[in-house]
């Protein structure tokens, strides 16, 4: 018996030299500047960069296949920790954080038949294609804050998800999960944004939710830049030319465009007496007349009409106008 724990214990012994050898031999050398770069990432392992982890986009940085901006759970400040370390130029981008496109709540939208089964929409999805009337509806089952890895969604009882903007990094993970592919990334930068996903025509919408976008085409008509379009039965806000003005927000019959500044302010434009010449431009561009003013006058606006697009402020030769 003592022999046997002697022997046992003298071959324990051996391998683990052996294998400290072999680790030493095998062992894969690894860059130290992807080493660096992989400590100044979150290591929120999120997948929103697109690579397999931190360490698979620290690895993509230094062979100059991804950019420091790419990171969105650190955001600027980790692009610029990254940037600095490579020695390039630091890059700024728009947070981009998750917009849910649905509004039917439960006292909204009607459903086919009751559901008893798990909490999980991709499981709800498989059985007759959903509970809900609307098949481009939220299943209101937390999919979406499950997946989530820094817990920016909250589901709460009967009512659809809700974002915290905050929290939210713009991962994509909920993007990614969801079955009926109802959620969407939104420079956190604009306010105004269409709570529906249904491709539907007009007398199908109203059938089975009263919060569903029935393709009137009210908000094209109204939007002064062309940022609104409707297609395929359905209201699309092109970003890149949205304004925040929110005209499209007052004229929507069925309330499904809604504008909710992030930083809970409501802008106004503001112009300087002093540097105001009365040319007038302003007053003609402003799609809710709440500026007044003789030509070559001084002109004022109103605050209570104005909704804050900033058309004044593009057009003003003399930058005497703020938000």
């Amino acid at each position: 018996m003592v022999y046997s724990l002697i022997i046992l214990g003298v071959l324990g012994f051996l391998a683990s030299v052996g294998l400290g050898i072999a680790s030493r031999i095998f062992a894969v050398k690894t860059d130290p500047l992807v080493d660096e770069i992989n400590e100044a990432l979150p290591q929120a392992n999120c997948g929103g960069c697109g690579y397999a982890g931190c360490s698979g986009f620290a690895n993509a940085l230094v062979k100059g296949e991804a950019k420091p901006s790419g990171c969105v759970a650190g955001g600027p400040d980790t692009a610029k920790k990254v940037s600095q370390i490579l020695g390039v130029a630091v890059e700024v981008s728009i947070k981009r954080v998750a917009h849910i496109k649905c509004s039917g709540s439960k006292e909204l939208a009607i459903n086919k038949f009751e559901y008893s089964g798990f909490k999980d929409c991709v499981g709800a999805q498989l059985i007759g294609g959903g509970y809900k009337g609307c098949a481009y509806g939220c299943l209101r089952l937390g999919t979406c804050e499950s997946v989530c890895p820094f817990g920016a969604i909250k589901v709460m009882e009967d009512s659809l998800p809700v974002v915290d903007p905050l929290k939210c990094t713009g991962c994509g993970s909920c993007v990614s999960s969801c079955p009926r592919k109802i959620i969407e990334l939104v420079p956190i930068d604009k306010d105004v944004k269409v709570d529906c996903n249904s491709l539907d025509k007009g007398s199908v919408v109203t059938k089975i939710c009263k919060a569903g976008c029935i393709s009137c085409g009210k908000c094209e008509k109204t939007c002064p830049v062309n940022a609104i379009k409707v297609i395929n039965n359905l209201a699309q806000i092109d970003y890149s030319k949205c304004i925040n003005c929110g005209l499209c927000v007052t004229v929507c019959p069925q309330k499904v465009i809604h504008k909710t500044p992030y930083d809970k302010k409501d802008k106004k434009a503001k112009i300087s007496e002093e540097s105001c010449v009365g040319c007038g431009k302003c007053k003609k561009v402003c799609p809710v007349n709440a500026i007044t003013g003789e030509l070559k006058g001084k002109h004022t606006v109103n605050a209570e009409k104005c909704i804050g697009c900033g058309l004044c402020v593009a057009n003003c030769p003399k930058d005497a106008i703020t938000l």
